[in-house]
């Protein structure tokens, strides 16, 4: 029986490194944006608000960043028919908005990043631009 395992984290560096990369690509599209980054728990990394990001899609990256973590996979994969009750039951926790991505390197799940305040394609753009920098699969 095994009681211990070694578990790949993303360091603050990397954590870091997406957050530049984030804030470069919304700079780009001309669209200020709320970026979060969570560890595999959900612990928040990194929650960053651009100037002229609106202020509440902190909350919305946060889920979309936890629910990307927490499946291992986009948040916009939560089926439609289950959004408002997951929602409710989580108390905003999980959520279907775009923009949630899984970070996942050599595949390994080290946590999710969120993105909020833009339309839902800038917002996975966003997410995509900060998963590259540090080699996680896009």
């Amino acid at each position: 029986m095994t009681f211990t395992q070694t578990t790949r984290v993303l360091t603050h560096d990397g954590a870091m490194a997406m957050l530049q990369a984030a804030v470069a690509k919304a700079e780009e599209i001309g669209q200020p944006q709320c970026i979060v980054v969570v560890d595999a728990s959900g612990a928040t990394l990194v929650q960053f608000r651009m100037t002229g990001a609106k202020y509440l899609s902190l909350r919305s990256a946060f889920a979309k960043a936890q629910t990307a973590a927490s499946i291992s996979g986009p948040s916009d994969a939560i089926p439609e028919a289950v959004r408002p009750a997951i929602a409710a039951a989580t108390e905003g926790g999980v959520t279907g908005l775009p923009g949630g991505l899984p970070i996942i390197v050599d595949g390994d799940l080290l946590g999710g990043i969120g993105i909020g305040s833009g339309s839902g394609e800038q917002d996975i753009a966003v997410a995509k631009a900060a998963l590259e920098v540090i080699g996680a699969d896009v």
